[in-house]
């Protein structure tokens, strides 16, 4: 058995863990699990696109994974899901499906649950983590919550930095599609 926690089939093996008892976590909530899936993959495919280091690259993944923890406990706290109220229960739940999990180091863990407790907020993003976090639901959420072309626009103005994610934004969502190939 690997026991080098750094080693790429050990940081799989602990993501797909994780990613089970979240589903566990969400159980009769296909809405949620849905995605949890599509925004993981998006930060995996841009994380990668960007060339992330190994050690980044799984934190986000850990954080994409977990991101939407908070919703169940804000809608039986607050009546509502809101961003803020989800950024302000998830760390605490995230935090207890990573120990859970096991093999997340006191570091990763902080950081992930930072992300969770940051992931919307829009302004002052300085660390390439959390950006592709942030464009990785909005590719989800755009879709998900059928954003107008011009709040799309808007999105991508204001809210996308990597090429990655602007290069997946575009082609998703402003681009034209015609089955005649015109």
């Amino acid at each position: 058995m690997n026991t080098d926690t750094t080693k790429p089939d050990t940081m799989q093996t602990r993501l797909n863990e994780l990613a089970k008892r979240t589903m566990c976590y969400d159980e009769g909530d296909p809405k949620r699990i849905q995605h949890l899936i599509k925004v993981h993959y998006f930060a995996r495919l841009i994380g990668m696109s960007e060339q992330l280091a190994p050690e980044v690259l799984f934190i986000l993944e850990a954080a994409a994974i977990v991101h939407d923890i908070g919703i169940h406990i804000c809608e039986k706290k607050y009546g509502t899901c809101d961003g803020k109220h989800q950024e302000l229960e998830g760390p605490a739940v995230a935090k207890n499906i990573l120990s859970e999990t096991g093999g997340f180091t006191p570091e990763q863990t902080e950081r992930i649950c930072w992300l969770v407790g940051h992931h919307h907020t829009y302004h002052d993003i300085t660390a390439i983590d959390h950006q592709i976090l942030v464009e990785a639901d909005f590719l989800v959420n755009i879709y998900e919550d059928n954003l107008p072309p011009e709040a799309i626009r808007k999105v991508r103005q204001t809210i996308f930095k990597t090429a990655s994610g602007i290069e997946l934004l575009d082609k998703m969502f402003l681009q034209t599609y015609s089955p005649s190939g015109n």
